[in-house]
């Protein structure tokens, strides 16, 4: 069993952010997710962190100096999506690098560059590369730093994923390759979420053993169900539970958006938490404030980059502060 990664609100040397460049993956929406990125990685730059924003290529960057802040590094990189804390180093706690395989969520969005910028980030910050014999994305687990991991059925046991593995078998990798010694399963992630339902955008550690998770607002939320099933296996297993709000019910014409709260970012000095116009906003805000008291907690508009199938949370990871070795 290898050391167990971290937990995000562990210090951080600086957070790996993707600047959106793609006008297929945000059509008509694209200067204004790029916004949103901006204000994201501005709000942590000038928080005391430092940034790296990654650009895609020269047209790319330039855009990007127009909309951040010069305390925000960029970083012309060969990627697809701006999905980092898929596609990234998973830093695990003796200072190595987990590259597991990617197969663009389920082979549904294979970008060029993709497979490749998690080790290459990590090779860059001076971090040893082991490459696991399996799929996984960052966002599809979410560990408190005791060994306790919290992760969906519908994602990890999607055949279009692993289908040769079984339950049993992604529990034993989770311990091998991060140091998960307890899986905790939940069952289905957001409806509509094109990540096969990512826990990230549903069920979040806030502090070992203790669990952030919406709850429904209004009778038209369309993921009442899921949360009830997620509350419920979350109290089974003896976690402790702090229920957020929904947004409730966000569209984008006639589709049903996967907004959350759940994807907010904790850095070393700040939470990010997205809002997307909804009533709920400023008591989802407030709420997950609430769970974190030693840093500031802001809301900023992510209904843009949602758009694009993600939220600040996706669009980042994060380098922790390791200890040195003896």
């Amino acid at each position: 069993m290898s050391v167990p990664m971290p937990p995000e609100w562990a210090k951080q040397d600086w957070l790996w952010i993707g600047f959106p460049h793609d006008a297929d993956e945000w059509p008509e929406v694209l200067g204004r997710a790029q916004e949103q990125i901006a204000a994201f990685a501005n709000a942590v730059a000038e928080s005391g962190q430092e940034v790296r924003l990654l650009v895609h290529n020269a047209a790319n960057e330039a855009r990007a100096k127009v909309v951040v802040s010069g305390a925000v590094k960029l970083e012309r990189r060969a990627y697809g999506d701006i999905w980092l804390r898929d596609t990234g180093p998973l830093v695990r706690g003796d200072g190595t690098a987990l590259r597991c395989r990617f197969n663009g969520w389920g082979g549904k969005y294979e970008m060029e560059g993709d497979r490749t910028i998690g080790a290459e980030l990590a090779r860059e910050a001076g971090l040893p590369v082991v490459e696991s014999d399996w799929i996984l994305e960052g966002g599809a687990i979410d560990g408190d730093g005791t060994g306790t991991v919290l992760t969906t059925e519908q994602c990890l046991l999607d055949p279009n994923r692993n289908p040769n593995l079984s339950r049993e078998d992604i529990e034993a990798r989770l311990a091998r390759d991060l140091g998960f010694a307890r899986v905790v399963w939940l069952g289905e992630g957001l409806v509509n979420d094109h990540t096969d339902g990512h826990v990230d955008n549903l069920a979040r550690f806030v502090a070992p053993g203790e669990v952030a998770l919406p709850r429904a607002t209004g009778n038209d939320d369309p993921n009442a169900e899921i949360y009830a099933d997620a509350k419920a296996r979350i109290l089974d297993a003896g976690l402790r539970l702090h229920e957020i709000p929904s947004p409730g019910l966000v569209t984008r014409g006639d589709v049903i958006e996967p907004a959350s709260y759940a994807n907010f970012a904790i850095t070393t000095h700040l939470v990010v938490v997205p809002t997307f116009g909804s009533l709920h906003d400023e008591e989802g805000v407030a709420a997950i404030g609430d769970l974190f008291p030693d840093r500031a907690t802001i809301g900023l508009p992510a209904d843009a980059v949602l758009a694009g199938g993600g939220g600040f949370h996706c669009a980042s990871q994060q380098m922790p502060s390791l200890d040195p070795p003896p």
